[in-house]
């Protein structure tokens, strides 16, 4: 696939052996930065997919955000958030969650600090925008986790 050695290696040590299919067609594409809508069952790991995608693409001298993930719930934000992490180990990649229920402060803290990836719930990320906190100047990825529940929850506007 084509993929930088430690992004491999961070693979590999987080308990991949063998990529699952959505992973086999969907991490090219995304490494090419082409547009991918990814749809399978529940734990087939589409969350890898577009984490290792995203983690390929990163420029990590620029310590800015690069990368957008969007998610509906507080809970997937934060699985997505440690799939991140734990890759750090080899990739040196900063991500954070910016939740609801948490620290306003402390998320403008750590933004203006630098980080490659931003995931978050819709709400707290739109603060951050509105509060000038979170800059979208360098932002080359956008991830739309679980598109249908989101429109259907009403995040639509």
């Amino acid at each position: 696939m084509g993929l930088q050695e430690n992004l491999f290696r961070g693979i590999y040590a987080y308990g991949f052996e063998k990529p699952f299919a959505i992973q086999q067609r969907g991490i090219v594409p995304l490494c090419k930065g082409l547009h991918v809508i990814q749809q399978a069952q529940s734990r087939t790991w589409k969350t890898a997919t577009f984490c290792f995608g995203i983690l390929q693409q990163l420029d990590y001298n620029v310590v800015e955000c690069q990368a957008l993930v969007l998610a509906p719930t507080r809970k997937l934000t934060q699985q997505i958030e440690n799939v991140m992490r734990a890759l750090r180990d080899y990739l040196g990649v900063k991500v954070h969650a910016c939740v609801g229920g948490t620290s306003v402060h402390e998320d403008q803290r750590i933004l203006s600090a630098g980080v490659h990836v931003v995931v978050g719930t819709p709400g707290r990320v739109f603060d951050m925008l509105r509060r000038q906190s979170l800059c979208v100047d360098y932002i080359k990825m956008f991830v739309l986790d679980e598109a249908d529940e989101m429109l259907s929850r009403g995040f639509k506007d």
